[in-house]
């Protein structure tokens, strides 16, 4: 697996991969890997005949109360399981790189930024978008695919793809989750050993929920008793517990096909986000 950090030379390299006809996958992240990373790439495997990943801790999607300087950075690692895995090349620029100096456009997504993760922070989602779709730029992918677990981001993927006629494909990959439903995130590092065990409460409101709502409960009713499900369970505040449409992100009080329960909620110091279509069930969630 070659790693690159100049763009010159990716560009020479993707050339070289495509010039065959060979389709490329592209998986960008920020490190710290862990199994759904590599389900990512074991699935970017089966639908091309090259991977490429992106190793890059994106500056501009941090908040100034955000964990940046503690985002965990662990190249050689991440670099190991990723040839493991089979990847072709991986991505590592510097922020000089991605961000040269009197770098001055962004990308806003409107609408689809300002409700779940974006309310509580802003600018978050313009960062993501924008670091995409340099990336495509710069990788030029056939494919690109990410986790469901971050939805919203999907959601926003997508849509900035669409309208700025990026000529690619965007999957989304299940969420990859422990034995106890917990889905995977890079942030579950920061728990203590207690907050890890009761951060399991997390997806038994949410898959408590999904089927109480597929059944006929109330919407309402079912939000603010998962919601009391994980004060009680040690979750020091929740930031929402929603009910919305899955394409539009579109608020909702009452069940309607494609429709999706999100939560986002604090424990200790850790901020855990997760969602799940109404009707879906977690495996190992449903325990406890």
């Amino acid at each position: 697996m070659q790693t690159i950090r100049q763009l010159p030379a990716l560009r020479a390299a993707i050339a070289a991969l495509k010039q065959d006809g060979g389709r490329v996958a592209f998986v960008p992240t920020m490190g710290a890997l862990h199994e759904g990373h590599l389900t990512l790439v074991r699935e970017a495997r089966r639908q091309a005949d090259h991977v490429v990943a992106s190793i890059f801790v994106n500056p501009t999607q941090f908040g100034p109360n955000e964990d940046l300087d503690a985002y965990p950075r662990r190249e050689a690692e991440d670099a190991a399981l990723l040839a493991g895995e089979g990847a072709a090349l991986l991505w590592a620029p510097d922020a000089a790189t991605m961000y040269p100096q009197g770098h001055a456009t962004k990308i806003s997504v409107s609408g689809l930024d300002s409700v779940l993760c974006g309310a509580a922070r802003p600018g978050h989602f313009d960062g993501v978008a924008t670091v995409v779709a340099k990336l495509f730029n710069q990788v030029n992918p056939d494919l690109a695919l990410f986790g469901e677990k971050d939805w919203q981001q999907l959601a926003i993927i997508r849509r900035m793809a669409t309208d700025c006629d990026f000529a690619l494909e965007i999957a989304g990959v299940p969420t990859v989750r422990e034995a106890d439903g917990l889905a995977m995130s890079s942030r579950n590092a920061y728990l203590s050993p207690d907050q890890r065990r009761a951060a399991a409460a997390l997806p038994r409101a949410l898959n408590a929920a999904s089927l109480a709502i597929a059944a006929g409960a109330d919407v309402p009713d079912t939000l603010g008793r998962a919601k009391q499900m994980l004060l009680s369970s040690g979750f020091g505040s929740i930031d929402y517990f929603d009910l919305r449409d899955g394409s539009t992100l579109a608020d909702s009080a009452i069940c309607h096909p494609g429709a999706r329960l999100f939560v986002a909620a604090r424990i200790g110091t850790t901020r855990l986000i997760d969602n799940v279509a109404v009707g879906q069930e977690i495996p190992g969630a449903g325990q406890g």
